[in-house]
């Protein structure tokens, strides 16, 4: 199955963030960082409603990773597991997601924090965050768990 899949980006995403080193792992470990989409204004009717949800999914395109790797380090630690075990931006289809949570709407730009994305991400689509949906119990996080649990979860992203 080689079909190929055309996607196109819905807009733009800003963040103070203008390299990878520094990017927070995770957007809720930096809770007071302010990021901004421009959506290009034909998608701006897609914004019905949305300003009634806390957080919001955006799923984007990691621009900047050019290379593909299935086994990696993850940030967390030095040893390695597989691409489907990380979240790292170096996937077969460079395809990232991020839980953030909304400020404001004012035209077709979205204001939002725990920005854990790098500045001129193109955006890929947009979907209310639903605790109904989303949300589960008795989660298994395999690998992540010990830092958890030993409270050794560092932050910020320090690239080598």
């Amino acid at each position: 199955m080689e079909e190929q899949i055309k996607l196109k980006p819905i807009g733009t995403i800003y963040t103070p963030y203008k390299e990878p080193d520094g990017i927070p792992i995770q957007g809720r470990f930096e809770k007071n960082v302010i990021g901004r989409i421009d959506l290009l204004p034909e998608y701006r009717s897609g914004l019905k409603d949305i300003g009634g949800f806390s957080h919001l999914i955006l799923l984007y395109y990691f621009n900047c990773s050019k290379e593909e790797k299935l086994v990696g380090k993850p940030f967390l630690e030095g040893r390695k597991h597989g691409i489907f075990a990380i979240r790292s931006p170096h996937r077969p289809n460079h395809i990232g997601f991020s839980i953030v949570k909304l400020i404001k709407i004012r035209g077709n730009n979205i204001f939002f924090s725990e920005v854990d994305m790098i500045d001129g991400t193109p955006l890929l689509d947009i979907k209310p965050y639903v605790s109904h949906f989303d949300s589960r119990r008795r989660v298994k996080n395999g690998w992540i768990d010990e830092y958890f649990t030993n409270r050794k979860v560092p932050g910020r992203v320090r690239v080598q």
